[in-house]
C-alpha cells in the first residue's frame, strides 16, 4: 500500500463513506489534474467524470483560473469581511447581481451555507415584514440542500436527515416531479426519458397548489431544472415555470438552490431558474462559483429582504450570521476568472452534444431503466429489468459496483444509489466523453449480467 494511502486510512474520516469499507481495500489517492484527467500516486490516469462532485467547470489547472488566482496570492490571501470591502469580492458581487437580476449578495463557504443563509433570510423577513409569527417552508420529495441543521431541516431523504430528526424544525414535502416513478405516470416504460412519453395530468403541480391553498407557506424550496442528491430528479418543461406562478399568487418566495445547476451547467444559462423564465427571490450558488478550485458561495436576494434588516444600531436589525471566509479574495479572483469564462459557450454545448450522442447506445442495455439529462448533467438509473422498473435494493450496491468497475476502467464518478452520474468539465473532448460511456456500458455488462428479475 501507498504511504499516502495508509495515512488516509489511519487518520481521515470521509464525507459520506460507509468508513469500513473504505478500509477494506487501498483507495485512490489523486496526486495531480489537468484538464478533464486525474492522476494518482501510483502513475495511473482518470478521466473525472462528476467534475469532482459536481464543482469542476473548466477543468484542472486551468490557466485563466490558474494565472488569477496566481496574481491575486501576490496580493493578497484574505482579509476579513468583517468591517472591510475588497476588490475582488466587490467585482464578482456585481456580476453576480446582474446575472441573478437580484440586488444584494451575501457571501459564505459553500452550498450548506449559502442556503443556511437564504433561511434565515427568508424566516426572519417572513416575521418582520410579513407579519409571520412562525414561518413555514415546502420543499420536494427527495430534497436535499446541504448539511447544516437548516439545511437538513428542508431536506427529505430518510437515509441522510432521518437520524438528526432530533436536531431539526419541521418542513413540508410535496411530490417532487420524478416522472420514471411517477404513480400519476400511466404510460408503459419505453427506451427513452420518461419525462418525453409521460401520460399524466400535472399531478405534481397540482399537489404544490394544493399545498399552499391548505396551509400558508413563506417560501418554497427547490433545485431548479433538476433535484441532484434526489437521484439526478429532472423537471419536465414548464413544471418550474408553474409552480413559481403558483408561489407568486400565494404571496410566497421562491428560494432556488442553485449551487449544482448554476453557472451553465443545467441549462445554457447562469441562472438555471431563468432557462423556466422564473426568477426567484433568492438564488443559492457554490460549486462552479470559483469554477471549482476553492471553497466559496454567493446567496442573492432582493432589496425588500435588505431593507428588513436595515435599522439603528440599537434596533438590532442586523443579520448576524457570517463566516470567517467570506468574500475572500482568492476566491472572489477565481470567480471573476471562472465567469469570463462561461462567456464562450462552445466547449459547454460541445460536452452536452457528446453526452447526448453517447447515451444513445445505453438504451441497448436491459440494466438501464432511465437516462435523464439536463443541460451538462446526467443520471443513469439502473434497475433489474427495464420492461418493469423494478430496481435494484440499495444493500445490492449496485450503482457502487458499477462505479468501482469504471475506476478500474479509468473513469471516476460516484453514484447516488441506482442512479449512476455522468457530469464532465466542460473541457472535456469528445473521447473523453466517448471513454466514460463506453466503460460504463462495459461496467453495466460485466457487473449486473445475469441479473434480471
Amino acid at each position: 500500500m501507498h504511504k499516502l494511502a495508509a495515512l488516509d486510512q489511519q487518520f481521515v474520516w470521509h464525507p459520506f463513506t460507509q468508513m469500513r469499507d473504505w478500509l477494506a481495500s487501498e483507495p485512490i489517492v489523486i496526486e495531480s489534474g489537468h484538464g478533464a484527467i486525474l492522476r494518482d500516486v501510483q502513475g495511473r490516469e482518470y478521466i473525472d467524470a462528476n467534475s469532482s462532485i459536481w464543482t469542476n467547470l473548466h477543468g484542472h489547472q486551468n490557466r485563466a483560473i490558474t494565472r488569477a488566482i496566481g496574481g491575486q496570492l501576490k496580493k493578497i490571501a484574505h482579509s476579513s469581511a468583517l468591517g472591510l470591502a475588497n476588490e475582488p469580492a466587490a467585482l464578482i458581487a456585481q456580476q453576480l447581481c446582474e446575472k441573478a437580476r437580484l440586488p444584494k449578495v451575501f457571501f459564505s463557504d459553500d452550498g450548506s451555507t449559502a442556503m443556511e443563509a437564504a433561511l434565515k433570510l427568508a424566516y426572519e423577513f417572513a416575521r418582520r415584514a410579513r407579519g409571520v409569527k412562525k414561518p413555514r417552508f415546502l420543499s420536494l420529495h427527495g430534497a436535499y440542500h446541504g448539511d447544516t441543521v437548516g439545511g437538513v431541516s428542508l431536506g427529505h431523504i430518510d437515509l441522510f436527515h432521518k437520524a438528526y430528526a432530533g436536531l431539526l424544525f419541521k418542513t413540508d414535502r410535496v411530490m417532487a416531479p420524478y416522472c420514471y416513478r411517477c404513480p400519476y405516470n400511466r404510460a408503459k416504460p419505453e427506451r427513452a426519458d420518461a419525462r418525453t412519453y409521460r401520460k399524466c395530468n400535472w399531478e405534481c403541480v397540482g399537489q404544490v397548489e394544493a399545498a399552499f391553498k391548505k396551509r400558508k407557506y413563506s417560501a418554497l424550496v427547490v433545485e431548479p431544472l433538476i433535484q441532484g442528491a434526489a437521484g439526478m430528479i429532472p423537471q419536465p418543461p414548464g413544471w418550474l415555470r408553474s409552480v413559481s406562478e403558483i408561489v407568486r399568487a400565494h404571496g410566497a418566495q421562491l428560494i432556488a438552490d442553485e449551487v449544482m445547476t448554476g453557472f451553465k451547467r443545467a441549462s445554457n444559462q447562469i441562472i438555471a431558474s431563468h432557462a423556466e423564465g422564473a426568477q426567484p427571490d433568492f438564488v443559492a450558488l457554490a460549486k462552479g462559483l470559483t469554477g471549482g478550485y476553492l471553497p466559496m458561495a454567493a446567496t442573492l436576494t432582493t432589496q425588500e429582504v435588505f431593507d428588513a434588516f436595515l435599522g439603528s444600531y440599537d434596533e438590532f436589525k442586523t443579520f448576524f450570521h457570517g463566516h470567517s471566509f467570506t468574500g475572500n479574495q482568492l476566491g472572489a479572483a477565481a470567480g471573476l476568472a471562472s465567469l469570463k469564462l462561461l462567456e464562450n459557450e462552445k466547449p459547454r454545448a460541445q460536452v452536452e452534444r457528446a453526452m447526448t450522442e453517447n447515451a444513445k447506445a445505453l438504451w441497448n442495455l436491459d440494466h438501464i431503466g432511465d437516462i435523464r439529462q439536463v443541460g451538462a448533467v446526467m443520471g443513469i438509473e439502473l434497475v433489474k429489468n427495464w420492461r418493469t422498473r423494478q430496481p435494484f435494493k440499495l444493500v445490492e450496491r449496485a450503482g457502487a459496483r458499477i462505479c468501482e468497475a469504471m475506476a478500474r476502467r479509468g473513469v471516476l464518478t460516484r453514484p447516488i444509489g441506482n442512479v449512476i452520474v455522468v457530469m464532465p468539465p466542460f473541457c472535456a473532448t469528445p473521447r473523453q466523453v466517448e471513454r466514460i460511456y463506453n466503460a460504463l456500458a462495459e461496467s453495466v455488462l460485466s457487473e449486473l449480467r445475469g441479473r434480471e428479475s
